[in-house]
């Protein structure tokens, strides 16, 4: 199974996941998509980088001299894996879109962040929201 997940770094909110047992760029798109709507091999498509571009966000990968790109990711990818993924091994290959559907609202609405001042993400989202409105 291939998980992808669409991150606001400035709050480490997880703004959408998929889950795919293919690498198809469809699963990707979707979550993209998602994560443009509610916040206003596969990532290298024409059209992942193409719908990005096409919203004005900078596109942020692996590269010489980029070590730490992704580093909130790979942050959050533990946190999943070690949290919930090797503690709720998967039956079949429908079983992780439940767990995962959990630990995400989790992480994003429990789970507080030293570099967030020890807020959630979900806090320290509807805290920039406000001071933004302000």
């Amino acid at each position: 199974m291939y998980l992808v997940a669409v991150m606001d770094w400035y709050s480490r909110r997880v703004l959408s996941w998929r889950v795919s047992s293919s690498l198809d760029a469809g699963f990707c798109l979707e979550a993209l998509q998602e994560a443009l709507h509610r916040s206003g091999a596969q990532f290298t498509s024409g059209a992942f980088p193409g719908m990005l571009k096409g919203h004005g966000i900078r596109i942020s990968m692996d590269g010489k001299g980029r070590a730490l790109d992704n580093v909130f990711v790979e942050r959050l990818w533990r946190t999943v894996k070690y949290g919930h993924v090797c503690l709720n091994p998967a039956d079949n290959g429908m079983a992780p879109r439940g767990g995962l559907k959990a630990c995400f609202a989790w992480y994003n609405a429990q789970r507080p962040h030293s570099a967030l001042g020890d807020k959630t993400p979900d806090a320290f989202h509807a805290a920039g929201i406000q001071r933004q409105a302000a």
